[in-house]
């Protein structure tokens, strides 16, 4: 098919200038018309036009909904939701949380992230996350894939999919987890080449990216693992999509690429001005949101970075409120960062953590796994703006109640994942093969389309 915009629609014999409406006579437009409509007609012309429109339309929708990159704020250890984004303040189960205003008329967050308040216009806020996962590991694949742990299959996290499902046009990790402690994202049945490209605090440099050696002696070692050692690694190993190539020679090849590659600059905060850089705050979370922006800006598909320490079983106010300082900061910078770069329509954020915490503090001043009714943040893409989804109550639901009667509008995990995927242009019913040939759809959810723009 040709482009759409290669067509030129059929315009009337005659000299017509841009003036030339002055000059119509009505009758004579009107048998102008009538003539040009039948010669269409006679042709097939109204049809194909018709068409190329429809195409067109489509293809602006599709625009729409296909957000290029995601953020995933990961939030390891399960943050309260009762001191973040779900403050009942006053009420039995509040703590010692208070609540402010935010900039989305009618929402009120903790008090503990004054600066994140001031963006909330831009973020739709999920606060009736369900799961039913509660231990950390589980719960935190179930998060980040979107399906529960599976003995007989490693599932991919959403950005190896986002990754496998559009186009490798980089020479640098298009998956990249910063800060990532015992379950960083993973490509799962899709391939070990999309794991996460792990990395500490941004602030130190990356790495065995220089060599130690002249540069041809350093270029005559990598001609020998090629031509020499590789005819042995090929016996027996699983063998590339290439069918010449073994894994070892694949990722020998992306590592040397990466070496030799301008785009390495990406990872370099330090090119940033000093107020930028200190507008993330003076942590390794907040250099990694930083550094997130620039290589979203430069052509990576997802950026995990995570901030630990939120498994407050005792002592939960204090630990949570510890840990909010340091999100605070770097999630507004990371907002404003990526709005004023026109980097946020097409960047999908989310911050999230496994599981929430339970209503009931306990005897050592802290909150328990409570994975019914927690909060998720998303801004970006097509998520709509300064909105809020579902509701949880006041109350202390225990005594053999179920906790979903105190929930409005539950959101599952796999539901989460599906409007992800949605909101990114991937079809996720879309059914793979995994490598011993079973098949297996993206997502097993449904598009929550009250949380995306209409």
């Amino acid at each position: 098919m040709e482009p759409l915009n290669s067509g030129r629609i059929p315009t009337a014999a005659g000299n017509v200038g841009c003036d030339s409406w002055r000059q119509f006579h009505r009758r004579r437009f009107l048998n102008g018309t009538a003539t040009l409509a039948g010669g269409l007609l006679s042709q097939g012309m109204l049809t194909r036009l018709a068409e190329r429109l429809a195409l067109a339309a489509e293809s602006k929708q599709v625009d729409k909904v296909s957000a290029k990159s995601l953020i995933l704020l990961w939030m390891q250890g399960g943050p309260s939701q009762l001191e973040t984004f779900d403050p009942h303040a006053g009420s039995m189960i509040g703590g010692e949380t208070k609540a402010i205003g935010t900039s989305a008329a009618g929402l009120q967050i903790a008090s503990s992230l004054p600066r994140t308040a001031e963006i909330m216009h831009q973020a739709t806020l999920i606060r009736s996350m369900i799961s039913r996962e509660g231990d950390h590991e589980r719960a935190t694949y179930n998060m980040k894939t979107g399906w529960r742990p599976d003995p007989t299959l490693v599932h991919p996290s959403i950005g190896a999919v986002i990754c496998h499902q559009s186009e490798n046009n980089i020479e640098i990790p298009r998956h990249v987890s910063i800060l990532s402690d015992q379950w960083p994202s993973r490509g799962g049945y899709m391939g070990s080449d999309l794991d996460a490209f792990k990395l500490g605090d941004p602030r130190n440099p990356l790495p065995n990216l220089k060599s130690y050696t002249d540069p041809k002696v350093f270029q005559n070692r990598v001609s020998d693992l090629h031509e020499v050692l590789e005819k042995e690694f090929r016996r027996g190993r699983i063998r590339d999509l290439d069918k010449t190539k073994t894994l070892h020679e694949s990722s020998t090849s992306r590592a040397t690429t990466m070496m030799a590659s301008e785009q390495i600059k990406a990872f370099d905060i330090a090119l940033e001005p000093s107020k930028i850089v200190s507008s993330f705050g003076d942590t390794p979370f907040g250099r990694g949101c930083l550094a997130a922006v620039r290589l979203i800006e430069n052509g990576v598909r997802c950026v995990e970075v995570e901030l630990s320490g939120w498994d407050s079983h005792v002592e939960n106010h204090t630990l949570q409120s510890n840990r909010c300082a340091i999100l605070d900061a770097a999630l507004h910078a990371l907002i404003e960062q990526l709005d004023e770069r026109n980097l946020l329509e097409q960047t999908i954020v989310m911050c999230a953590g496994e599981f929430g915490r339970t209503p009931r503090i306990n005897v050592a001043g802290g909150r328990d796994h409570w994975p019914t009714g927690f909060s998720t943040l998303l801004a970006g893409g097509l998520f709509r703006r300064g909105h809020v989804h579902g509701q949880t109550t006041h109350e202390l639901l225990e005594n053999g109640k179920d906790p979903l009667t105190g929930i409005q509008d539950a959101v599952r995990v796999e539901d989460l994942h599906a409007t992800l995927l949605h909101a990114f242009g991937v079809d996720f019913t879309k059914e793979l093969q995994t490598p011993i040939g079973r098949p297996l759809v993206l997502s097993q959810g449904k598009v929550v389309s009250t949380l995306l723009e209409s």
